[in-house]
């Protein structure tokens, strides 16, 4: 963790709400006026997609399995050196993993590929991840502990399959059979090494449908933000007014004593109330626990 080059960190799977959180955290460094590095963990991948085909294959035949989930694919020690370098320094590299043609026509490029490693820009207030493995930790590299605020934003597990059903059989061309081949072959990694996270997470916001999805392998579309609500979890966290978020949040509740619920549109309104004062306190200085 650092003082002086401080790093916040959004953890969850793709569709999760990381968007959500994003566009709430671009607001607020417009808001108070922060200019923020920002990374991608899609960068970390070790593959290109045609490397990952062929490694999945590789796997396979070896009676192992490999997924976007876990360290075999992903350079953890990349990941946690580009943080401790940014803690220490305010400097660090970054590059981009090109997930459609749309993004790779202005690079030239193919999908599936990396634009080449460049610096991140110079003088910068923050430090901001978005993607996998925010908070992850192994035995060989611990991502988390140079995190100053690290926020899971995570669907229960039935929602997010539905989520990954629907974008990659709808937006990505797989069939359902692959996308469920895909969903048993990462469940190891999962477990190991994304779960794990959220119980590190120095705030959780999960999205709970109140909608049917008892059957995520049967649904057409992925419920809405109006058809949710959101768990927010704090973990050692003080100097959190439950009373102004209440009060400002309506329709919300406690549910316990570090547990807020919301309704799942007032999600992105939420964030900015809840994570506004905390920035704050990170560029001057302070812990936030």
């Amino acid at each position: 963790m650092s003082v002086k080059h401080p790093i916040i960190a959004i953890t969850g799977s793709s569709g999760a709400g990381t968007t959500t959180t994003s566009l709430a955290f671009r607001k607020i460094f417009q808001q108070l006026n922060i200019s923020a590095a920002q990374i991608e963990g899609d960068s970390f991948h070790r593959y290109t997609r045609p490397e990952m085909d062929a490694a999945i294959r590789k796997a396979k035949e070896q009676g192992r399995h490999i997924s976007y989930f876990g360290p075999e694919a992903n350079d953890f020690g990349m990941l946690e050196k580009t943080m401790i370098d940014y803690g220490e320094t305010g400097e660090g590299r970054r590059r981009k993993y090109l997930h459609t043609y749309d993004d790779a026509v202005p690079y030239n490029q193919l999908p599936g590929t990396f634009t080449p490693w460049e610096s991140l820009p110079k003088q910068t207030d923050v430090l901001f991840y978005e993607g996998l493995h925010g908070g992850v930790v192994t035995p060989q590299h611990n991502v988390a502990s140079h995190v100053d605020l690290l926020v899971g934003v995570v669907p229960i597990v039935n929602l997010e399959w539905i989520q990954k059903l629907v974008r990659d059989t709808g937006e990505r061309g797989h069939s359902q059979e692959a996308v469920m081949d895909s969903v048993v072959r990462s469940m190891d990694d999962y477990i190991n090494y994304i779960t794990p996270q959220f119980s590190r997470t120095h705030i959780n916001f999960q999205r709970v449908p109140t909608v049917d999805t008892s059957n995520p392998f049967s649904a057409k579309t992925i419920p809405s933000l109006d058809e949710s609500f959101i768990v927010i979890r704090f973990r050692d966290l003080t100097q959190i007014d439950f009373p102004y978020l209440l009060a400002m949040l309506q329709g919300s509740f406690v549910s316990s004593i570090n547990t807020i619920v919301v309704p799942g549109g007032k999600m992105g309104l939420a964030m900015e109330l809840i994570m506004t004062p905390l920035v704050q306190r990170l560029l001057e200085g302070e812990k936030i626990c």
